[in-house]
């Protein structure tokens, strides 16, 4: 059952599950959706009066959420447009040729093509070749370090989230968006480190919390560069 509250000038959507509990619970996802677990004979309204009570809190994991869900820029794939690779703009050069490849040279990503229409296939190939090269290389010593909490991850995977720069299955698979090799190294270190973090603690909990400002101090500023830098 889907519902929702006002709070302030924001309406906070939330689904209510019943079921054999004694305690009512909030959970906000990573995709920002609020669900509800509710004991079968509570009212409706007393959930909402709970959900008030919790709302800044709830605001607060959305908005931490946020910083994973990767914004979209339509791209024409011409010459003398920027595109970022590890946090820095390039322009675009596009060169006719009977060949196809991808190189950094100075300010310029140049791409060697021998139809325009090819451009943009070219580079997302490009960016997902680079994206497994860089990501096992910053992955690998992190994986090193979170051994001493007796985890490690069983694969580490490129999957296009819409919604998501990384996430962590139940079974250990870390999962990570190519689109962040755009972004610069701390960032991606931040969300290698997050997913690492809940191999230890799978719920967004203070103690997850603690644990990834332990292995990264510095976490907030690179997220918020992750932040502000794709939107």
């Amino acid at each position: 059952m889907i519902t929702s509250i006002q709070f302030g000038s924001k309406q906070i959507d939330f689904n209510v599950v019943y079921s054999d509990r004694k305690t009512l619970g909030i959970t906000v996802t990573p995709d920002m959706d609020v669900l509800v677990k509710a004991p079968v004979d509570s009212s409706i309204q007393k959930i909402k009066e709970k959900i008030l009570k919790k709302a800044p809190w709830i605001i607060k994991q959305q908005s931490y959420f946020l910083s994973f869900h990767p914004k979209t820029t339509k791209r024409k794939y011409i010459s003398g447009e920027t595109h970022l690779y590890l946090g820095r703009q390039y322009l675009l050069k596009i060169e006719l040729s009977k060949d196809e490849s991808v190189k950094l040279k100075g300010k310029y990503i140049e791409v060697r093509t021998s139809t325009i229409s090819n451009v943009k296939k070219i580079m997302l190939n490009w960016y997902l070749h680079q994206a497994k090269i860089k990501y096992h290389n910053i992955a690998q010593p992190l994986i090193e370090k979170f051994k001493k909490y007796n985890v490690e991850p069983n694969s580490i995977v490129l999957r296009e989230m819409p919604a998501r720069w990384g996430s962590c299955t139940p079974k250990g698979k870390i999962i990570l968006n190519p689109e962040l090799i755009k972004a610069p190294k701390g960032c991606i270190e931040y969300v290698i480190i997050h997913e690492l973090c809940h191999l230890v603690h799978y719920d967004h909990t203070q103690k997850f919390i603690d644990l990834q400002t332990k292995e990264m101090p510095n976490w907030e500023k690179w997220k918020t560069k992750l932040e502000k830098l794709l939107a």
